[in-house]
């Protein structure tokens, strides 16, 4: 049977650090548009900052609509299931806020990963409703390894290369909602010093 915990203790903590993937699950406001799944499964992108906080490194990839509907809206669902070991799925239910690579607090929350190539964004949960549920429908898995591919992928892009990536794949959603213009909005100096422009 489902239950709702007032916090992620340390058994709920201990369970979700532990799982390899989990599901990140937003949409935008009003009846219409797309709703939004995401499995996010790369080593040393996820964190527990509280009993009610959690974070994860958002690398550049081809979309960006976890970002778009946070933005519009702050509604979000993590997802961790029990591939391996006794059967458990732990929900967490929140308002997420988008820490982009060009605020003055993204280096301080990057620094919690491990992995942070091709990284665009942390995204950071604050979280308002845990449960756990029986997981008594999720198969049994084996973990194979990890798929070296989208930091790898994104980091030999270079910076500038990232750059024109996220303006070609990662300015709106699906549904035409703002996501990140980011590097828009922002100007290297020849110092070295980035700053804010009035884009």
């Amino acid at each position: 049977m489902g239950k709702v915990h007032e916090r992620i203790d340390g058994r709920l903590r201990q369970f979700v650090e532990a799982q390899r993937v989990f599901f990140v699950a937003t949409a935008p406001s009003g009846s219409d548009g797309h709703v939004n799944v995401s499995p996010k499964g790369i080593g040393g992108t996820f964190a527990v900052l509280d009993d009610h906080t959690v974070a994860y490194l958002d690398i550049t990839a081809s979309g960006a609509e976890t970002i778009a509907h946070l933005r519009q809206n702050g509604r979000i669902t993590l997802m961790f299931c029990a591939f391996e070991g006794p059967p458990n799925v732990v929900r967490l239910h929140g308002r997420g806020r988008v820490v982009s690579m060009y605020d003055e607090e993204f280096g301080e929350l990057a620094a919690l990963f491990t992995e942070r190539r091709g990284a665009r964004a942390v995204i950071v949960v604050d979280v308002t409703r845990v449960s756990d549920s029986c997981g008594y429908g999720v198969p049994l898995m084996d973990h194979v390894g990890e798929r070296d591919l989208l930091p790898a992928h994104m980091d030999r892009k270079g910076e500038e290369g990232l750059r024109d990536y996220r303006r070609k794949k990662n300015q709106c959603s699906v549904d035409g909602l703002p996501a990140f213009a980011d590097d828009d909005m922002w100007t290297d100096r020849p110092n070295g010093e980035t700053v804010k422009g009035s884009a």
